[in-house]
């Protein structure tokens, strides 16, 4: 009779443990593991190609994202507007970033979790928090470089965790010059 009683109290307990993983909602826990590529997908008749692209490097406009904290977002995790995540079309997900603010030389390390923008002329969307954290908010869009990362694991614990990775300093202004003329070369 004992053994029965302790199968059906590890029995509740299994099932209680089952239950409460699901009580957060259907959300995918904040992992690196595993990387989604995805499949080719249209938005308002453009279709996206995901690929790996391990030397992504682009210039382009950024933007940002705010309101749909809660949400669902593409890797299926929570959506938090103050975590420094974006969206991309294409890139994996999770990939990391540096996005580049043209316009200062300020940089940031940046997870995309998520797909977008869908508006023309721009090359990433990013969360509020990215934007705060870039010095890019007010302005609600800027000339960026966004250019694929593989950071330190202390700083993808970091922003899994929502929080900003290491600051990074200040690309000079020199260099600066020379990525706003290819964005000018790319953009004729």
């Amino acid at each position: 009779m004992r053994r029965d009683s302790t199968i059906r109290w590890v029995s509740a307990v299994a099932a209680a443990l089952m239950l409460s993983a699901c009580a957060g909602g259907n959300f995918r826990p904040v992992s690196d593991t595993s990387v989604l590529i995805g499949k080719p997908y249209s938005v308002r008749g453009v279709t996206y190609v995901p690929a790996a692209a391990p030397a992504y490097d682009a210039v382009g406009y950024a933007s940002w994202y705010g309101n749909e904290s809660g949400n669902r977002t593409a890797s299926g995790e929570r959506f938090h507007a103050g975590w420094i995540t974006a969206a991309h079309t294409t890139l994996p997900l999770p990939t990391y970033v540096e996005v580049t603010a043209l316009d200062t030389g300020r940089r940031i390390i940046v997870r995309i979790n998520d797909r977008g923008p869908f508006a023309r002329g721009r090359i990433i969307d990013l969360s509020r928090g990215a934007a705060e954290e870039l010095g890019i908010r007010a302005q609600g869009h800027s000339l960026v470089r966004v250019r694929r990362v593989v950071p330190s694991e202390q700083d993808r614990k970091r922003l899994r965790s929502g929080k900003p990775a290491a600051s990074l300093p200040r690309v000079p202004e020199r260099e600066l010059q020379q990525i706003r003329l290819r964005f000018s070369a790319q953009s004729r």
